[in-house]
This record gives structure tokens, C-alpha cells and sequence, in this order.
């Protein structure tokens, strides 16, 4: 479980580093990680639960991103007011990503992207 998003960044630069990832992939992933695991603090919150995050790597060509949250609230794409500040997460997410989605969970849900490494 993950307790904030500068952890869940962290984790994920630890991790992509070992697996020697590609900087531009690396730095797609993180972004992602990032985005994520913003919105579930932001808009999932749920008392006395965290998010989670897990990164899988195929080893030759894709990392896929998970990150859980307990809540059942859907997250949408947004269109923000050109001066708005937020509400872009998840069309940087789809811009990323080879491909991105939605899964449920007995709890909660699950927001999948695959980022292609080569």
C-alpha cells in the first residue's frame, strides 16, 4: 500500500532503474505513476485506506501500471478550461500509454496502462 504520490514516484524511479528501462519510457511511466496516484488521492479517497501501485515488466518490450484505490468512484477524462490547473491526468495518461483502462475490483478499482519500453 502506498501512502502518498511522491512515494508511489519514487517506488516506481527504484524500480524502473533496476530494470534498466529507457529514460523516455522511464519518464512516461513515472508521469503516469504520478497522474494516478494523484487521482486517487484526490477523488478516491476512502478513511483508512491507501492506493496501490504495482508495475509489471514483460522484460523484452512493455511495463503495465496498476493503481488501486478502494473507492467506487470511475474517473472520467476531463475538457478543462485552458487556464484550469488540473483535470488533464488522464488524457496525459491516454497520450502515454500504448493503451489504458478501467478494471473493477471486489473493493474499488484498478486504472491499467501499458507503456511500451522499446
Amino acid at each position: 500500500m502506498t501512502r502518498s504520490v511522491p512515494e508511489a514516484r519514487r517506488g516506481a524511479r527504484s524500480v524502473l532503474t533496476e530494470w534498466r528501462i529507457p529514460t523516455d519510457a522511464a519518464e512516461a511511466i513515472e508521469l503516469i505513476v504520478s497522474e494516478l496516484a494523484t487521482n486517487a488521492v484526490r477523488h478516491a479517497r476512502v478513511l483508512d485506506r491507501f492506493f496501490e501501485v504495482a508495475l509489471t515488466y514483460d522484460g523484452q518490450k512493455a511495463v503495465e501500471v496498476e493503481v488501486s484505490d478502494a473507492s467506487p468512484r470511475l474517473p472520467e477524462p476531463q475538457v478543462p478550461h485552458l487556464d484550469a490547473e488540473s483535470g488533464r491526468g488522464l488524457r496525459l495518461v491516454a497520450a502515454l500509454a500504448e493503451s489504458w483502462e478501467l478494471r473493477g475490483r471486489v473493493i474499488g478499482k484498478t486504472v491499467w496502462a501499458r507503456v511500451l519500453t522499446q
